[in-house]
């Protein structure tokens, strides 16, 4: 089944992606992939979804692909045969991820990484997983989206499709978006506004209405550090760190410097800048 074409035909012309789905469920994934900027960038010919059933790899009459797990306990399990099965008959795209909470946590970075392969397949677990055999000899990795737990892979493997859709070019309509977005540069993004000027006596930042694209470019900077730093100085660390420059721009626009002076990068002891209240004008 593939979310291509809405007669389910393959593309004419080679995408710039195509990814593959294995799933019990490829209803869910074709439904939501016509959509939004994933249904615009599929039918643009930029992206090819094919959702594939997993069900196609089962030899008994109720089409089975799971089982009870060795040893006791709650719930099912995918089993290897009719997996094993689907994926050899299928031959889909390598690599070949599961989406699993075990696996790689999935970030920017290794979204760009994936945008870069061209093609790529994710195989959806069910239930309470999928037998460890499948893990171990079919896939050749595995990704997380995060510390939870999720009924299926196919919400995980749609927001990684996503993710990486976002950066096939042409796929957004403002080509500069997916560069300034939260994680591209290694902070959050930087606070939005839109008409009304005023709304309920909360005003929009008097420098966004001022015209001056280079004032306002030096404030949304400094507002993604301070932003990062409050909420994410994970990020920050991960960066190396708040450079002389940036702890500069940061004290020049107001913001307090006492959680952004352990980031900084410059050595301990050094003269520290005043901190006084933001300008949030």
């Amino acid at each position: 089944m593939s979310a291509g074409r809405p007669d389910g035909s393959r593309l004419e012309a080679e995408p710039a992606l195509r990814v593959e789905v294995l799933t019990i469920f490829p209803e869910l994934v074709t439904s939501y992939c016509a959509e939004a900027i994933l249904g615009r960038a599929i039918r643009a010919g930029l992206v090819e979804v094919i959702a594939h059933d997993l069900r196609l790899g089962a030899s008994d009459p109720h089409r089975s692909v799971d089982d009870s797990p060795f040893g006791g306990g709650a719930g099912m399990v995918l089993a290897p045969e009719p997996v094993f099965a689907a994926v050899e008959a299928i031959n889909p795209a390598r690599p070949l991820y599961l989406m699993s909470p075990a696996g790689r946590r999935l970030d920017q970075a290794f979204v760009a990484e994936l945008g870069e392969l061209g093609a790529f397949s994710l195989l959806c677990g069910r239930y309470e997983g999928v037998d460890q055999r499948i893990a171990d000899h079919l896939v050749d990795g595995e990704i997380s989206i995060g510390d939870f737990v999720l009924a299926g892979g196919e919400l995980a493997a749609l927001a990684a499709i996503e993710a990486v859709v976002r950066l096939v070019p042409g796929a957004v309509g403002n080509a500069v978006s997916p560069d300034e977005e939260s994680f591209t540069t290694g902070l959050l993004e930087h606070p939005q506004y839109t008409r009304p000027a005023e709304f309920r006596g909360w005003e929009v930042p008097a420098v966004l209405r001022s015209g001056d694209h280079a004032a306002i470019e030096r404030w949304r900077r400094a507002a993604a550090l301070y932003r990062t730093i409050e909420r994410r100085p994970d990020l920050i660390e991960a960066r190396g760190g708040l450079s002389e420059a940036e702890m500069r721009l940061l004290a020049g626009h107001g913001y307090p410097l006492d959680a952004a002076a352990p980031l900084a990068t410059s050595a301990p002891g050094r003269r520290r800048v005043p901190a006084k209240e933001p300008d949030r004008r």
